[in-house]
């Protein structure tokens, strides 16, 4: 697999932890206009992103599009308020949650099918499984925020998409692959 480039300065990143901030309190305050677009163009290029809340360290809400369907800073603005608001893991953030929540944006490489699994680096790679009609996803930091192993994200990426936890490595799953550059 080759390596995933992509080099977000310090100002396009604080750009778009800022805009998660405030695609959620505008929601907040009935506000639904998206904004300009940045000038940066790595901001406009069109990749999977996924948007992570969490409150004391606890997942709060984490959603995401796996592959672009827009320019990034838009797709950040979304998954921002999906992340808030539409988990379905979760209720609602509420706007006094608002001011203890950590951000995290994770900006997703090509997807590509995985056909040696023991090429998989934890806490590099980010996993799909896919069977029928199950598909679990689970972002490369995941794994390293809780020290499993390869076998163990694969069996915990597995179970994301209600599968038993082998199913990655029987015939008719699909296992695929992506890095991110996570922030």
């Amino acid at each position: 697999m080759p390596d995933f480039h992509l080099f977000l300065n310090d100002e396009e990143k604080k750009y778009l932890k800022e805009l998660v901030m405030r695609s959620i309190s505008d929601k907040f305050e009935g506000k639904n206009d998206m904004p300009e677009a940045p000038e940066s163009h790595t901001l406009q290029r069109e990749l999977g992103a996924f948007v992570t809340l969490k409150i004391d360290g606890h997942l709060r809400g984490c959603i995401g599009n796996v592959q672009g369907t827009g320019e990034l800073y838009t797709t950040i603005w979304e998954m921002a308020r999906a992340a808030a608001f539409h988990d379905p893991r979760f209720p609602s953030l509420t706007q006094e949650e608002l001011e203890r929540i950590d951000v995290e944006v994770s900006i997703l490489g090509p997807i590509r099918e995985c056909h040696s699994p023991h090429q998989i680096e934890v806490g590099v790679h980010g996993l799909i499984v896919s069977r029928g009609t199950h598909s679990g996803l689970l972002l490369p930091q995941v794994a390293t925020e809780y020290g499993w192993d390869r076998e163990t994200f694969l069996a915990h990426t597995c179970a994301k998409a209600g599968l038993p936890a082998d199913a990655w490595n029987k015939v008719g799953s699909t296992l695929f692959w992506f890095e991110a550059v996570v922030f």
